[in-house]
Parts: structure tokens; sequence; C-alpha cells
């Protein structure tokens, strides 16, 4: 069953917006940072980070991770999915998703560029399998 919703994720894909993800330090102190995401079809998100990066470190400790993407014009509109993130050991996958994150963000002309400098060794792809999804809709209405 997919729980993010039709209406939820045209909002999601529909158009170009950053998630902001959410993942806990060691000291259980909240990091959250702004990344490039795109949805796959059955409940999972991708993204791509550098090795050191902190959010890589704190998901090898702690693979729960929250993911609020939302629209700041009024009426508003927020959806937030929290999940189980793992780190995908597969090249080819890598360059897919490295070059479907570029075209989607930087343009179709792009992707091919993106998907070469993102799939590169240290370059990690992390699939989150979705767990809960909050969709809120026009809130100030």
């Amino acid at each position: 069953m997919d729980i993010v919703t039709p209406e939820c994720r045209a909002f999601l894909l529909d158009t170009v917006r950053t998630g902001k993800l959410a993942t806990v330090r060691a000291d259980g102190r909240p990091h959250v940072v702004p990344i490039w995401f795109d949805l796959d079809t059955d409940n999972t998100l991708y993204f791509n980070t550098w090795h050191t990066s902190v959010k890589a470190k704190n998901i090898r400790r702690d693979p729960r991770i929250c993911l609020c993407v939302d629209d700041e014009c009024p009426p508003f509109t927020f959806a937030m999915l929290e999940g189980i993130a793992a780190f995908v050991e597969d090249h080819h996958a890598s360059v897919y998703w490295a070059a479907r994150l570029g075209g989607r963000y930087m343009g179709s002309d792009q992707a091919e560029a993106y998907g070469k400098r993102n799939s590169v060794e240290g370059e990690l792809l992390v699939r989150v399998m979705l767990t809960h999804v909050l969709f809120q809709k026009d809130i100030a209405s």
C-alpha cells in the first residue's frame, strides 16, 4: 500500500522544492539540512550525500530520518515524511539516482553531468523506506 497519497505525491514532485532532512546526532541533538530528494513508486525516497557528512555519520548510527517539505506561501502546505534510511551499494543505482536528482533540480540538460559528479567514490546513495507520512494542505485556509 502506498502511504504517499496522489495529492501529496503531486505536492512533493510537481514543483521543485528542497526537503529539510532531520537526523539525530550522537548526543541526541537534531541535525537539519536542506537536501535534493526524489520519490520512487513504492514508498521509497532517495537522496545522496558525501560519506563524511554529518547526516551520513548520523544515519550510520541511527537510520531514522524525518523530511519536511513545505510551501512557504499562503495558504501554506507541508508534508512530513518519516522513514528508515539505508545506504545503497550499487554503482548503477547511484549514477541513475544522481542523474535523476540533477535533472530534477538543475534541469534535464544538466542531468548527465550531475549524475557523473554525484556518483563518484565517496558519494553515497541513500534509500529511505517511508514509514509515516503527514500531509497538510492549505492550512491557513
